[in-house]
C-alpha cells in the first residue's frame, strides 16, 4: 500500500521519477506487445492495404446520415472518379476501383435502440460489420429512393457512342433499345404470350386466372387489325377492387360500350375520387360482371386488338383473357421500368387536357380513346420519331448538335443510379415483398417471407451488381400488434436508460439534488437525478449520460463514507438488468471500441479524497479527509467534494495526447464539449489496442495524475447513450412530452423473449447473407428507425467491404 505522502499535491522527486518509470515502463510493454504480433500482421498487411475498406472519420461518426448521403457512398463505389463522381465527404472508401458489387439489406421496422437492447442476439451484425453510424430516413420508400437517385452530371465519355450520327446517339433510349428506330405496323407492338406471363397479365391456363372467361381470339392478327381502346373504374370491396364501370371506342375514336356494373360483394369504398362512381349512380343498376363480359365476347372481333394504359389491370378487374393487347405504358417507355401517367402522355403528345382536377374522377371513355390515339400515333409516327419529337419533354434531355471534342453527339443522359449501371451493363435487382419500386419488373424478385427473400438470394449463380434485399417480417410482427406498437418501443427506451442508472444512497437528510450531482459528475456527464425519500433516509436514483459515467461510478463512489455511514452505489434490479455483464462484456469486445479509452479529469481535491480512500468493505475516507465540516454537518472531505467540483479541471487535445501518449500512439481525442463548455471526460482512440491494454494496466500511475479510465462502452458513432434511447418527442397542447413514464415498462419478459428469438432468427440470416456476398462486395445494412405520434426513433447503418478468406 502506498503512504499517505505519495498522494500529497506535491510530490516528492522520488515520486515524480516513480511516476516517470510507471509510464515508460507501460509504454515499453505496448512497443513490445506491438513488435510481437508484427509478423503475423505483415502476412495480412499487403493484401489488406491493396483490399477496398470504408470508413467513418471521427469528426463524422456523430453526425446521422440519410438517404442522400448513403446514395452518394453507393455512387462513389459504383461508378468512382472516373464516372465524375466525388467521395463522399462523410466517409472514406479506399482502392474503390476493386470494389466488385454492391448490397443493400433493408430491414424495416427496426430501430438503433433495437439494436442496442438486443445487442447480444445480433452477434453477426455487432462482429461482420466494422462502421455504424445513426440514420435518418428522408424518404418512405428506401430501395425506391436507391435505384431512382440521381447523379450529378457525369463525363459524357462514359456514354460516348463510336460513331457521331443520330441513331448512335439515340442508341441506349429505352424506346429505340426496345423497338429499334424503323416505323413497323401495329403487330410489332403487340405483347407476346412471354411478356404477358412476364408482366402479370391475364393468361389462360396459368394459375390465378382459371375463372377468368376468354373472348373468341384468332391466333394471329395482322397489321390491319381493327384497335379497340379500353379503360375501367374500380372500388373497393370485401373481397377486394371489383368492377364499376367498363369503356371501349373503337378505331374511329366512337364510344361503344359506357356501362355501370354492380358489384358481387359489399362495397366498403367508391374511390370517388378517381372512379367518380358515387353509390347514387350504383343503386339503380342491375348489370353484373357476368353482363359485361357476354357484351364484350359479343363486340369484339376475332382480331380484335385491344389498347389501354397498363391494361392488365382492366383486364383482371373484368376477369377477362383477350390475346392480343398493346400496352400504352410500354410504349412510351421510361428508363428503367418506371412508366409515364396517361395524363403525362396525352398532356405532352396528344396535346389534350384529361382528368383535370375540376372534374370529379377519371372519365373512362376519355381515358380510352386517349390511350387509343397515343397508340395510334406511335405506330404511324415510329419510334424514332417519337423519341426525337418529345425526348426533352418526356425524358428530360436533349441531343446536343454543336461538335465539341469526344462528346460530339451523345445525349446527356438521365442520370439516375439504376439507369446508368445498366447502360453500363452492370445488372441491377430489388428482392423482397412486393412494393412500388421504381425498377423494371423483370429486375423485382416477390416474396412473402423473409426466408423465402435469402433462400433465392443464396441461389443466384451470379449476383447482380447492384442488389437491395428487403427483409419485412420484423415490420410485419409490429403490425400485427400495431395496438402495443408505442409501448414496445417506450419499454425499449426504458431498458437502455435503465443501463446508464444507479441508485446511491443513504444520504444525509436535507442532502439535495444538487450535491447529488456534484458528487457524481466526477465519473461523468450526468442527466436526470430523481431523489428518493423514504421515512428514515434519503437515497438518490442518477441517470448518466454515458455508460461509462454508471460504471466509474460502481467502482470508484461505491463505499464512499458519507457523514460516518458508507453510501452504496448500485445497478437497478429488474429483469432488462439480468444479462447486463454479459452485454458490458460484449460492448467492450465491441471492434467500434478496440482501441478505444474512456477517461475523465478529476478536480485536484476529489482526486486526493478518492486516492486517500482505503478498501476496507468499501471506501473509507482517511483521517486527512475524514474532519467534520461546520457546513451541513457534512464530513471534511464530503465538504471539499461537493464544493470544488464545480473548479473546472479542463481537458484540452494537447494535455490528453501529451499524457496518454506514453502508452501508445493517439490517434484522436474526441471532447463531447458543447460550445461554450468545458468539458472534464473524453474519448481516446489510440493507433492500436497494445495502446488502450497500457493505458488499462497503468491505472494507478493515471489516477496519481487526477485521472480515471476505464474501457470503452459506448460506440464512438453515439454522442450519447441516453439520447440514443430518447426519441425526438412531439409535445401535447398541455405542454407535456407524449411519452408516458408510467407505461414505459409495460412490456415484460414474454414480449421480451419472443423480439429476442426473431432478433436472432434475422442475424443468422443476415449473416448468411453476408457470407454469400462475393469478396469485395460493399455491404450495407439499414435498419431503417420507426416513426410515430409521439416521435421519431432513428435507424442504424452498418457498412463493410466483404473481405476474401
Amino acid at each position: 500500500m502506498e503512504s499517505s505522502s505519495s498522494l500529497s499535491s506535491s510530490p516528492s522527486l522520488c515520486n515524480t521519477k516513480k511516476r516517470k518509470n510507471t509510464a515508460v515502463g507501460a509504454h515499453e510493454k505496448a512497443k513490445t506487445l506491438k513488435t510481437e504480433q508484427e509478423g503475423d500482421e505483415a502476412l495480412q498487411s499487403g493484401r489488406l492495404s491493396r483490399s477496398p475498406r470504408v470508413s467513418v472519420p471521427l469528426d463524422c461518426l456523430q453526425q446521422p446520415i440519410t438517404l442522400n448521403k448513403l446514395t452518394e457512398l453507393l455512387h462513389y463505389a459504383a461508378l468512382g472518379r472516373t464516372g465524375g463522381i466525388k467521395q463522399p465527404s462523410w466517409c472514406r472508401l479506399r482502392h474503390q476501383r476493386k470494389v466488385e458489387g454492391l448490397n443493400v439489406v433493408i430491414v424495416e421496422g427496426l430501430t438503433q435502440s433495437h439494436f442496442y437492447k438486443h445487442y447480444l442476439s445480433l452477434r453477426q451484425l455487432r462482429t461482420k460489420y466494422t462502421t455504424r453510424v445513426t440514420f435518418t430516413p428522408s424518404c418512405n420508400n428506401v430501395a425506391s429512393g436507391i435505384f431512382s437517385s440521381e447523379l450529378p452530371k457525369m463525363d459524357c465519355v462514359y456514354f460516348s457512342k463510336p460513331d457521331n450520327d443520330l441513331h448512335s446517339a439515340l442508341k441506349g433510349h429505352p424506346v429505340i433499345a426496345k423497338f429499334g428506330t424503323q416505323r413497323r405496323g401495329l403487330t410489332a407492338y403487340v405483347l407476346t404470350q412471354e411478356e404477358m406471363i412476364k408482366k402479370h397479365y391475364p393468361v389462360k391456363g396459368m394459375p390465378g386466372f382459371e375463372e377468368f372467361v376468354s373472348t373468341d381470339s384468332v391466333d394471329c392478327v395482322t397489321d390491319s387489325s381493327p384497335l379497340y381502346g379500353l379503360d375501367c373504374e374500380m372500388c373497393l370491396t370485401e373481397k377486394g377492387h371489383e368492377l364499376t364501370r367498363v369503356s371501349v371506342v373503337d378505331s374511329d375514336g366512337n364510344c361503344v360500350l359506357d356501362d355501370l356494373v354492380k358489384p358481387k360483394n359489399r362495397i366498403l369504398n367508391y374511390l370517388t375520387k378517381f372512379s367518380g362512381i358515387t353509390a347514387a349512380m350504383l343503386q339503380p343498376i342491375t348489370t353484373t360482371l357476368r353482363d359485361v363480359q357476354e357484351k364484350l365476347r359479343m363486340l369484339l372481333p376475332g382480331d380484335a386488338v385491344l389498347v389501354g394504359h397498363s391494361i392488365n389491370n382492366d383486364l383482371i378487374a373484368l376477369k377477362l383473357i383477350h390475346q392480343h393487347v398493346i400496352d400504352t405504358s410500354l410504349l412510351y417507355r421510361r428508363e428503367f421500368g418506371q412508366r409515364f401517367k396517361l395524363k403525362v402522355l396525352a398532356e405532352t403528345v396528344l396535346k389534350r387536357q384529361i382528368q383535370t382536377e375540376e372534374k370529379k374522377g377519371h372519365n373512362p371513355s376519355e381515358d380510352a380513346a386517349a390511350a387509343l390515339e397515343l397508340a395510334q400515333y406511335f405506330i404511324k409516327t415510329g419510334p424514332r420519331q417519337v423519341v426525337e419529337r418529345h425526348l426533352e419533354e418526356l425524358w428530360g434531355y436533349t441531343i446536343e448538335e454543336e461538335e465539341s471534342s469526344d462528346c460530339k453527339s451523345a445525349p446527356t443522359p438521365s442520370l439516375r443510379f439504376a439507369d446508368i449501371l445498366q447502360l453500363l451493363g452492370r445488372s441491377v435487382a430489388f428482392l423482397g415483398k412486393r412494393s412500388d419500386v421504381a425498377l423494371n419488373l423483370s429486375n423485382q424478385q416477390w416474396y412473402s417471407s423473409d426466408k423465402e427473400v435469402l433462400e433465392s438470394f443464396k441461389r443466384q449463380t451470379k449476383h447482380p451488381f447492384l442488389s437491395v434485399v428487403q427483409f419485412s417480417s420484423f415490420s410485419n410482427h409490429l403490425k400485427r400488434r400495431v395496438l402495443h406498437q408505442e409501448q414496445l418501443h417506450r419499454s425499449l427506451c426504458a431498458n437502455l436508460r435503465d443501463m446508464c442508472v444507479v441508485f446511491a444512497g443513504p444520504f444525509p437528510a436535507g442532502f439535495s439534488e444538487r450535491q447529488v450531482r456534484r458528487l457524481f459528475h466526477c465519473c461523468g456527464p450526468v442527466g436526470r437525478i430523481k431523489m428518493l425519500h423514504t421515512s428514515v433516509r434519503v437515497h438518490a436514483e442518477v441517470e448518466f449520460e454515458l455508460l461509462e459515467g454508471a460504471t466509474l461510478a460502481l467502482k470508484t463512489l461505491n463505499g464512499l463514507n458519507v457523514q460516518g455511514q458508507p453510501m452504496k452505489v448500485q445497478r437497478p434490479m429488474n429483469e432488462s438488468m439480468l444479462d447486463l455483464d454479459l452485454t458490458l462484456d460484449a460492448l467492450t469486445g465491441d471492434t467500434l471500441n478496440t482501441s478505444h479509452l474512456y477517461a475523465i479529469k478529476l478536480n485536484p481535491s476529489v482526486a486526493e479524497c478518492i486516492k486517500s480512500s482505503a478498501k476496507v468493505n468499501g471506501h473509507t475516507l482517511d483521517s486527512k479527509c475524514s474532519g467534520v465540516s461546520p457546513v451541513n454537518g457534512l464530513p471534511a472531505a464530503k465538504t471539499n467534494l461537493l464544493q470544488l467540483t464545480d473548479t473546472r479541471s479542463t481537458l484540452s487535445e494537447e494535455t490528453v495526447t501529451e499524457t496518454f501518449g506514453h502508452f501508445g500512439t493517439v490517434e484522436r481525442v474526441i471532447l463531447p464539449a458543447k460550445p461554450g463548455k468545458h468539458t472534464r471526460h473524453a474519448c481516446i482512440k489510440f493507433e492500436s489496442s497494445e495502446g488502450k491494454h497500457a493505458a488499462l494496466s497503468s491505472s494507478k500511475y493515471l489516477r496519481q495524475e487526477n485521472y480515471l479510465i476505464c474501457q470503452s462502452l459506448t460506440p464512438p458513432h453515439l454522442p450519447s447513450w441516453v439520447a440514443m434511447a430518447t426519441p425526438v418527442t412531439t409535445i401535447r397542447g398541455d405542454g407535456e412530452a407524449a411519452e408516458d413514464e408510467n407505461t414505459a415498462n409495460m412490456y415484460h419478459s414474454s414480449q421480451d423473449l419472443e423480439m429476442d428469438h426473431m432478433m436472432k432468427k434475422l442475424d443468422s440470416r443476415l449473416g448468411k447473407l453476408f457470407r454469400s456476398l462475393p469478396d469485395s462486395t460493399l455491404s450495407v445494412v439499414v435498419l431503417l428507425g420507426h416513426t410515430s405520434v409521439n416521435g421519431h426513433f432513428p435507424g442504424l447503418c452498418l457498412m463493410e467491404v466483404k473481405q476474401g478468406s
